[in-house]
């Protein structure tokens, strides 16, 4: 898809697109059965965090809301533009400004945890029942390979 694609940050107070990442992650949670979070936990994490997004024109294409001590609480992409690098980019954002990137994610979630297993992440260990519903995840952490680190912001410099 050749789109123009432009990236901002969101400080931390700032509920700049805040409407619009709700959508998305509701957007994926009823297609995909993962993000289920209420919105009152959402909504408390993203005014906390600063948030990488990436927009085309007015749509948002995907966002990452990341702690200062660089653990990634969401991470989305819209299904309209996966697969073209931008959750690469945007982790790799995150570990640019972050001497550590670590996040949890669903346990039954396969394609979120081949995604972060493809860039380097390891599953340090499984919680059982994180998730208000029960669910189990896995805390995983970017590898401390320095090249792991280096290839990650070279996609930020290359795209």
């Amino acid at each position: 898809m050749s789109v123009n694609v432009d990236s901002r940050v969101v400080a931390p107070g700032d509920d700049e697109l805040m409407g619009d990442a709700w959508r998305l992650k509701e957007r994926i949670r009823s297609e995909e059965g993962v993000l289920k979070q209420r919105r009152g936990f959402f909504t408390d994490a993203y005014r906390r965090s600063t948030v990488h997004v990436f927009l085309a024109g007015d749509e948002l294409v995907g966002f990452a809301t990341v702690r200062r001590d660089g653990y990634i609480l969401f991470l989305a992409v819209s299904p309209d533009f996966r697969g073209e690098g931008f959750g690469e980019r945007l982790v790799a954002r995150v570990a640019d400004e972050h001497g550590s990137v670590t996040c949890h994610a669903r346990a039954t979630n396969e394609d979120a945890l081949k995604f972060y297993e493809s860039l380097g992440f390891e599953i340090k260990r499984r919680i059982e029942n994180y998730y208000e519903d029960g669910g189990d995840a896995y805390y995983l952490k970017l590898g401390d390979s320095e090249s792991i680190t280096k290839r990650l912001s070279e996609l930020v410099r290359r795209r």
